[in-house]
Order: C-alpha cells, then sequence, then structure tokens
C-alpha cells in the first residue's frame, strides 16, 4: 500500500501532468484522467470514472476541475480533491500567466495560428476517443435505459438542435431515478432474506 506522501504527490503529479498537456478542454482530460488512474495506476474502476465525468460534466464550471475535484476526492479524501485541484489549475494558470505578457506578438504569428488548427485536429481525435471508449462500455452492459438515454441524447442534440442543458437536466433526472429504484429493490431484497 502507497503511503500518503508518496501518494499525494503522485495524485499532485498525475493531474499537473495531465493539465499540462490537455488542450481542448475538460472533455479531453477524462480519457487521459481514465488511462492514468483506471488504466494505469489502478486507483479507481472504470464505472467510477464513468461516473465521475458524468458527475463533473453535468456540475457548474469547468468540467477539468470537476472531474480533478472528484478523483481527489475519491483517491485521497478532502486533502486529495485540494491536491488534484491544485495540480489542475496551475498549469493553464502559468501558460495564460506567460501567454497575456506576450499577446500582441502572439495574436498576429502565423505560426501559433497553425500550432492552434492543429491543436483542434487532435482534439477532435481525443474527444472521438472517449465517445467510443465510454459509449462501448455502455453498449457492452446491455442496460436498455443507458442505451435510450445515450441514443436519445444523441438525438435530441443532432436532429433537433436541444440545448445541451435541457438533455444533461433530463438524464440527470432518469439517472437520479434509476438510482433511487435500484436502491429501493435492494432494500426489498435485504429485509426478503433471512
Amino acid at each position: 500500500m502507497i503511503d500518503k506522501p508518496k501518494k499525494y504527490w503522485k495524485l499532485f503529479t498525475s493531474t499537473f501532468f495531465l493539465s499540462s498537456f490537455t488542450f481542448g478542454g475538460g472533455y479531453v482530460i477524462i480519457p487521459l484522467m481514465k488511462r492514468k488512474f483506471v488504466d494505469d495506476l489502478k486507483w479507481l474502476e472504470e464505472e467510477d470514472m464513468l461516473n465521475m465525468a458524468a458527475i463533473a460534466q453535468s456540475s457548474p464550471g469547468a468540467v477539468a476541475v470537476n472531474a480533478s475535484i472528484l478523483l481527489g476526492y475519491r483517491v485521497a479524501g478532502v486533502v486529495g480533491a485540494g491536491i488534484s485541484i491544485l495540480g489542475t489549475v496551475l498549469p493553464p494558470l502559468l501558460l495564460l500567466s506567460v501567454l497575456s505578457l506576450f499577446y500582441t506578438a502572439f495574436r498576429s504569428n502565423p505560426i501559433v495560428s497553425a500550432v492552434l488548427g492543429g491543436m483542434q485536429a487532435g482534439v477532435a481525435a481525443v474527444i472521438a476517443d472517449v465517445v467510443i471508449s465510454m459509449g462501448g462500455n455502455i453498449i457492452k452492459e446491455k442496460k436498455l435505459l443507458y442505451l435510450l438515454i445515450m441514443a436519445g441524447a444523441f438525438l435530441a442534440t443532432y436532429l433537433f438542435h436541444i440545448n445541451v442543458m435541457y438533455i444533461i437536466l433530463v438524464c440527470g433526472a432518469l439517472g437520479a431515478i434509476q438510482t433511487l429504484i435500484a436502491h429501493r429493490q435492494n432494500k426489498k431484497k435485504e429485509s426478503v432474506r433471512p
């Protein structure tokens, strides 16, 4: 078992590194967090990461910060949440501080514009990876409600152009209802047992 100071340091360096090399917003950091904390470090289960990603996306604020709060808390409690926030927020804060000093020089530089255009393509690839890996896991579970929510959210966004906020609220309500039903069913099963 890893001792607390080493775990805190590993949590900080991991979130700092991920945040340093994540361009494109919070949706991009989710699969990177999954690879690091689920696949490599094995601190979380994949289902935990899926749940944290859903909560982070539906909560107000930056997705990357929300995900790091949940991740840090799940891995190392309140101290872990603070450490992971610090690791996630420091890289963009430092980068933006430096960039703000040289904004006028960067603004019209064609090389910087080309690099940012290339980053957009990379962001699209990472988001596609998230959809394929996490959506594939939902399909493998073969739970009808999850499949209907996933298909309904896609159709509502793509075909009917419904505001994403409404879709998130409806999906959150459906998830809460499903959780309450499952909780009640578990209580009934426990009360029936001798």
